[in-house]
């Protein structure tokens, strides 16, 4: 009998990286015809009218709370749950865990934060997660490490699993009349774009086009408004590189996003954070075999080491415009960088990534009976 899926997670049309995730995933392992079905994380205001493979929504006004969404997951076989500290009702989304804790059918819980400085009620939080749950999946090496190093958690129930990509290489190549910077992604403060813009200030002399593609995350836009993005205008304006800058304020669809990203000639990742062990960003530039410039975040170190980019450090322009000047210029460079990971990018693909998660779901069901059995 056909293993059925459930998925607890943010969803679309939600806009956020979890969101866009599970859509993925949750698409090609029902993409044989499996059944399937989304409860879907909202929080209040968000538009929860009725969405095709959405069985329920879990808001924090909503009927039944956690156990209304335990019980609509209850029905599959298997429970797939993303986890990032906040999406959850509760202090840290800590409502999470009486409903892993009431699930009787297997659960993975897929990690896209692992924190080295945690509070300590995150820190607990966790590790009673990873202790309700079945399975316990990262993204990358430096989250396992992390994971196992500063948590306790069973080490046997950890799996790494790489984040997905789509195949953008289906997508031809475009080039445009002068070189082009790409960033992408949902816009605020820590994703570190004024640093590309004073490294771009530095680069006349190759005269590149810096496009910042993207919506303003909409937990900035509520607590913020624009103030981010209108700095940017700003700085651009003072740094005399308007004129050099596209801002593209959407959020694309996949076909969309893959021609954006195939016409780049340089993927910069200038994030302030050195927390972030998982960056879908940073996966789908390198599926796309575009070379990718980052700052030396925890995900980016692990990739782009020997691989296809190349690592500056945090808030420095000058190193980010020197590396971006090598790109550029430097004979065979570009092409040196894509040509490290070919051998890469089909295990980064979906539907590699998605077989990977349905091996994991078949042995948690091999085990299951016999663990029933244990007196």
């Amino acid at each position: 009998m056909a293993c059925t899926y459930g998925f607890l997670s943010t969803h679309p049309p939600t806009q956020c990286g979890l969101a866009t995730f599970n859509s993925a995933l949750a698409a090609q392992l029902t993409e044989d015809g499996r059944y399937g079905g989304i409860v879907r994380v909202t929080a209040d205001g968000d538009d929860n009218l009725p969405l095709p493979g959405v069985v329920h929504t879990w808001s924090p006004s909503g009927f039944g709370g956690w156990r209304a969404a335990a019980s609509a997951l209850e029905k599959f076989d298997v429970a797939i749950v993303q986890h990032e500290y906040g999406i959850y009702p509760g202090s840290d989304g800590q409502d999470v865990l009486p409903l892993l804790r009431r699930l009787a059918v297997p659960t993975i819980v897929v990690l896209h934060t692992v924190l080295t400085r945690p509070t300590a009620s995150q820190k607990v939080l966790l590790e009673e997660i990873a202790d309700a749950a079945d399975a316990v999946v990262t993204m990358t090496g430096t989250a396992r490490d992390r994971l196992l190093t500063g948590y306790r958690v069973d080490a046997a129930k950890v799996v790494l699993i790489p984040h997905g990509a789509a195949d953008h290489r289906r997508v031809p190549v475009r080039r445009q009349s002068r070189p082009h910077l790409l960033t992408w992604g949902l816009l605020g403060p820590g994703k570190g774009v004024e640093w590309a813009l004073r490294a771009l200030a530095l680069l006349e002399d190759v005269s590149p086009i810096y496009t910042i593609a993207g919506k303003t995350h909409p937990k900035v836009l509520e607590s913020q408004g624009e103030a981010y993005r209108d700095g940017l205008y700003d700085l651009a304006a003072r740094l005399r590189v308007s004129d050099a800058v596209r801002h593209d304020p959407v959020y694309r669809d996949q076909e969309s996003l893959s021609r954006l990203v195939r016409s780049a000639d340089v993927v910069v990742l200038p994030y302030d954070s050195a927390e972030q062990v998982t960056s879908g960003v940073l996966i789908e530039a390198v599926a796309a075999g575009v070379p990718v410039v980052a700052t030396s975040f925890p995900h980016a170190v692990e990739l782009l080491t020997g691989g296809p980019g190349l690592l500056v450090p945090h808030g420095d322009p000058l190193a980010l415009a020197a590396a971006l000047r090598r790109v550029l210029t430097e004979p065979g460079l570009a092409d040196d960088l894509i040509s490290r990971t070919r051998a890469l990018v089909p295990t980064l693909l979906w539907p590699a990534v998605a077989a990977r998660y349905a091996g994991l779901v078949r042995s948690l069901l091999a085990e299951r009976p016999a663990a029933v059995a244990v007196p």
